[in-house]
Parts: structure tokens; C-alpha cells; sequence
């Protein structure tokens, strides 16, 4: 019985290590792809990719110590392993649910965070760089369409005010080639960006919130070989090699 629950408690660690892998590979992803975006929330969220990234990282180094308890024997290692699991669990639970239930709150966050950031668009540098970053990958102007720029404070300032847009929302590489625009703004992005940004962010954090609780349930099979491999050796067992457990 020791010896089976050994065995799976080892192959689960090695299962474990892949799922740290994978949850840091993830968080990274997240963090590169996800916070342009997130600087233009109004919204408080929680730091989602940087919670991934710290628990995939303490996922790696943790799965090690599962591998070695069950190996050894050791018992109070094992109780520790386990008390790590249910760490990660709640951990992967916060993750997920909150991913899960905030992207309401974000979706409405980017949508006046877009707003704002076309009103401060002269002023605040970091959110007009998020703002034509957003523009040009997404290929949209604006927030609803790109007439939202023209009564901007931005556009009351260039030559052309009440028909002006930045020129990431330009097709060209050049900019636009008609100023002020035609009637039908060949040239530029007719769409908006909130609906872009909206299901960008709304899929990546489906994504995130399903491998997170994944992760979660995960544990839920180590916890139990850990707690039922630590019941089967006695408290004062030596582990193999002679010497008395800590």
C-alpha cells in the first residue's frame, strides 16, 4: 500500500511540476500580452498574471519536495507538502473566480478608460501610448468609432479640429493621405475599440480563469495521497537510510 501511494504521489509530483510549468509560461504570457490593456482599465482588478507567475514559480520548486517526501518517507514533509496544496488551491480558486467574475468589471473599466484616455490624450503619455498601441493592433479608432476623436481636446488642437484622428488609427504606415478626412474616412479604422478590446480581454481571461481552476481542482488528488501516504507511516518511522525524521 505504501509503496503504490509512493509511487502515485511521485507521478502526481512530476504532474504537478508540468502544471507549474505551464501556469508560469501562462502568467508570463498574461503579463507581456494582457497589461497594455489593463493600464487603460478604471477598474481595481487583481493582479491576475503576477499571481500566476509567483505561484507557477513556487509550483516548480514545490513539486521537487513532493518527489523527495514520498521517495523518503518523510512524514512531516509530506504534511508540509500537503499544507503547500492547499495553499496553490486556494490560490488557483482566487485566480479563477475572480477572472471569472471581474470581466464584467473590466469590460466597463476599458470602456471608460478608453474614454479618458482619448480626453487626456495630450497629457497623460502612458495611457496615449497604451491608447495608439491598442489602435494599431487591434485595427480600431476610438472607443464606439473613430468620431469619437473629433471632439477631443486632441483634435481641437491640430489644423484640421473636428475632423482629426491620431495616426494609429491610420491603414498606412505613413499616416492618412487625406486631411481633413472624407466622407467616408477611406484611409482610417471605422471601428471602435471597445468591442476589440472588450472580447480580447474578456476570452484571455476565460482562458486564464479555466487553467487556474484546473490547477485547483488538481490538488485536490495530491492533498489526498499526501495526507493518505502520511497516515500510513508512523510518526517515529525512520526513513530509509538510518536516520531520525525531523
Amino acid at each position: 500500500m505504501v509503496a503504490l501511494l509512493k509511487l502515485f504521489l511521485m507521478a502526481f509530483s512530476f504532474v504537478f511540476w508540468a502544471a507549474g510549468l505551464t501556469m508560469l509560461t501562462i502568467g508570463i504570457w498574461a503579463k507581456l500580452s494582457l497589461e497594455t490593456y489593463l493600464v487603460l482599465s478604471t477598474k481595481e482588478y487583481p493582479n491576475t498574471p503576477f499571481i500566476l507567475l509567483v505561484t507557477g514559480t513556487a509550483v516548480i520548486i514545490w513539486s521537487f519536495l513532493g518527489c523527495f517526501s514520498a521517495a523518503t518517507e518523510h512524514r512531516c514533509l509530506l504534511c508540509t507538502y500537503g499544507s503547500f496544496q492547499l495553499a496553490v488551491l486556494v490560490a488557483g480558486l482566487v485566480v479563477g473566480l475572480s477572472s471569472l467574475f471581474y470581466r464584467k468589471d473590466i469590460a466597463e473599466g476599458f470602456q471608460n478608460g478608453l474614454q479618458e484616455a482619448i480626453q487626456s490624450y495630450t497629457e497623460d503619455e502612458e495611457k496615449a501610448e497604451a491608447l495608439d498601441f491598442i489602435q494599431r493592433s487591434l485595427d480600431c479608432c476610438g472607443v464606439e468609432s473613430y468620431r469619437d476623436w473629433f471632439s477631443s481636446p486632441w483634435s481641437m488642437e491640430q489644423q484640421t479640429p473636428n475632423s482629426s484622428v491620431p495616426m494609429s488609427c491610420c491603414r498606412a504606415r505613413k499616416g492618412c493621405l487625406h486631411s481633413p478626412l472624407p466622407s467616408d474616412a477611406r484611409g482610417i479604422f471605422h471601428d471602435g475599440c471597445f468591442s476589440k478590446v472588450h472580447d480580447f480581454v474578456s476570452d484571455n481571461m476565460f482562458y486564464i480563469a479555466t487553467a487556474a481552476l484546473g490547477l485547483a481542482v488538481m490538488q485536490v488528488v495530491g492533498i489526498v495521497l499526501a495526507c493518505l501516504l502520511a497516515t500510513q507511516i508512523p510518526p517515529h518511522a525512520r526513513p530509509p537510510g538510518g536516520a531520525l525524521p525531523h
